[in-house]
């Protein structure tokens, strides 16, 4: 039997009792305290997690030789002092997304992991559910060929956020999941973004992210938080095949048909595409088997995982630092009405 690491939860608020629990059940880890500037609010969840040791100063906190790991569930803006700090006292960390507040901060972040040796791990849950990774494994084995497009849908009445756009709110969850399953990850060289705001909030409130990829693909970002409905969906169209994931069905999250177009060379040497007969191919429809289990229990195995085989997490700070990359660049863009913008990526070859 592998000893369990130790883990401490800083923040008791909206999402950090989910990674209490979740720490706290699993045979790879010892949920040793938790920690947040309301003591109440903390020794509340700390009891309910196993009467485990209550903090209300982070400096106290990571002062304990008994403590390997920190999971940080505080608000976006607090993160990059929260993980510096955890980082310097020698803790590997896993933080919610957004990995922080700014890529100049994530950046920082990623650096220092690196310089010290030690795991910094973005909580992005989405790529630890069943069906991302079954969607991941598919892309990588070529069971849909080359990926032409990514259209990807969430949309749901509320909430308005008081201190940032849809695009920061929801966003990173369709941008991590595309990272995720894309290999080498997402790294295109400029996106645009088109927002609105018909309620006069201040912010985005309705918008669409274009993201060019590699050979000539793209992927389109809906989000919006005006809907009526709820709709967490995105649509993989391959060369072979075409996926359809739909979060909100549980009896068939995936559907995988094989159907699409078909492109018949015609030219000498096969290479013109314009030159070519289009043809339509109308297969089966079949859905994937999913295993049952919670994502947060996978992503803290995984974190736990990476620090005992001393390897980058699949979902590591450059993941995180790869989706702030692009939000970056979507806000650039609805300050120019649209416009394509860079997205920055000398300071991701320097760390990558």
């Amino acid at each position: 039997m592998t000893t369990p690491l130790t883990v401490a939860v800083v923040g008791a608020g909206y999402w950090g009792p989910n990674l209490a629990r979740n720490f706290s059940s699993s045979p790879d880890w010892k949920l040793q305290a938790i920690c947040d500037l309301d003591a109440s609010r903390a020794a509340a969840l700390a009891e309910k997690v196993g009467h485990v040791d209550v903090h209300t100063d982070l400096d106290e906190l990571l002062a304990r030789d008994d403590i390997d790991a920190i999971a940080v569930a505080t608000p976006a803006r607090t993160h990059h002092a929260v993980v510096l700090a955890a980082l310097r006292a020698g803790k590997h960390v896993v933080v919610e997304k957004p990995l922080a507040d700014s890529r100049e901060h994530a950046f920082e972040m990623v650096r220092e992991a690196e310089e010290r040796g030690l795991v910094l791990m973005a909580d992005h849950t989405y790529c630890y559910t069943p069906a991302v990774l079954k969607i991941r494994e598919l892309v990588a084995e070529g069971a849909l060929g080359e990926v032409l497009f990514i259209d990807s849908v969430r949309i749901n009445l509320g909430l308005v956020q008081p201190d940032v756009d849809v695009f920061w709110d929801l966003a990173p969850h369709d941008l991590s999941i595309i990272d995720f399953i894309l290999p080498g990850g997402l790294r295109p060289t400029a996106v645009s973004a088109q927002g609105a705001d018909p309620l006069r909030a201040g912010k985005s409130c309705i918008g669409y992210l274009t993201v060019p990829l590699e050979n000539g693909a793209i992927a389109h970002v809906h989000v919006n938080w005006l809907s009526p409905t709820k709709i967490r969906s995105m649509v993989i169209g391959g060369t072979k095949r075409t996926l359809v994931w739909d979060d909100l069905n549980p009896q068939q999250r995936l559907s995988v048909y094989d159907r699409g177009v078909d492109l018949d060379q015609q030219s000498i040497d096969g290479s013109d595409r314009a030159a070519s007969t289009i043809s339509y191919r109308l297969g089966d429809t079949w859905s994937p088997a999913l295993p049952e289990h919670e994502a947060l229990g996978a992503m803290a195995s995984e974190f736990a995982t990476s620090i005992r085989d001393a390897r980058p997490a699949r979902t590591d700070g450059l993941a995180g630092l790869r989706v702030l990359s692009v939000l970056e660049a979507a806000s650039r863009s609805l300050d120019t009405g649209g416009a394509m913008q860079p997205v920055e990526t000398d300071e991701l070859a320097v760390v990558s």
